[in-house]
C-alpha cells in the first residue's frame, strides 16, 4: 500500500479529488497542517463525493511531526519518501517504487519548502512538462495579466492559474498540472511498478 502525502494543502477540491484517488487504489492519505480549509468543507466532500468516508487518511500538526510519527525521522532511516518538486533534476518515472512509499507533494502556491527538499536532496523528483510557450497558445497574455502592475480586473489570473494553483508573480509557469492531476500521475505510475491489479508488472520493468 502507497502513500500519499500533501504538505499544507490549499484547495479543498484538490485535496477532495485526490482522497478518492486514494480510496480507489488502496492509498493512504496523509495531511500535513496547517491546511487551506476545514476537513468539513463542503468543496472537500463534495470533490471526494461519497468516497470520503472509506478514505484512510491522518492529519499531522507539522512535518517533525509526520516524521515522528511514520518512523522517518530517525537518523539512517530507510529512504522511503518521494519529494515531488519542480526543481528536481530526476524524473519520478526513473525512480523505484516500493510498497509502502511516501510520495510528497508540496502545497499549491509554493510547493515543498527549500529546507526540506535541501535536507533531502535524493529524494526529489519531477514529472516533466513543457514551457509555456510552447505548450499555451495565449501564454504572453496569461503572462502580462499576472503582473504587479495588471488592471484590477485580472486579479483573479494573479491569485490563481488555469489548473487552479496559485501564482507567485516572481516565480510561476501558467500552465503546471494542478496537485490532484500530479498525485495521479506518480502514484499510478508506483502502483504499475509493483503490479498493481489490471497492470502488467513485467512490463513496468521493462520500459
Amino acid at each position: 500500500m502507497f502513500n500519499l502525502v500533501l504538505f499544507e494543502p490549499e484547495i479543498p477540491a484538490n485535496t477532495g479529488n485526490i482522497g478518492r484517488t486514494c480510496v480507489v487504489t488502496g492509498t493512504r492519505l496523509h495531511l500535513i497542517r496547517p491546511l487551506g480549509f476545514s476537513l468539513d468543507d463542503r468543496a472537500l466532500h463534495r470533490a471526494g463525493l461519497g468516497y470520503w468516508q472509506n478514505l484512510d487518511v491522518t492529519v499531522y500538526d507539522s512535518w517533525a511531526d509526520f516524521l515522528q510519527r511514520r518512523g522517518l525521522a530517525a537518523e539512517g532511516a530507510e529512504p522511503r519518501l518521494h519529494l515531488l518538486t519542480k526543481k528536481a533534476a530526476r524524473l519520478y518515472s526513473n525512480a523505484t517504487y516500493r510498497d509502502g512509499d511516501y510520495l510528497v507533494l508540496g502545497k499549491e502556491s509554493s510547493g515543498i519548502p527549500e529546507e526540506i527538499l535541501a535536507a533531502l536532496p535524493d529524494s526529489c523528483e519531477r514529472i516533466p512538462m513543457l514551457p509555456d510557450d510552447e505548450s499555451l497558445a495565449n501564454a504572453e497574455a496569461w503572462a502580462q495579466a499576472s503582473d504587479h502592475g495588471a488592471r484590477e480586473e485580472h486579479a483573479a489570473l494573479r491569485r490563481q492559474d488555469i489548473c487552479g494553483n496559485f501564482i507567485d508573480p516572481d516565480d510561476y509557469r501558467i500552465s503546471a498540472l494542478n496537485l490532484s492531476n500530479a498525485a495521479a500521475i506518480v502514484l499510478y505510475e508506483a502502483l504499475r511498478q509493483t503490479g498493481f491489479p489490471g497492470m502488467s508488472h513485467m512490463e513496468a520493468k521493462t520500459l
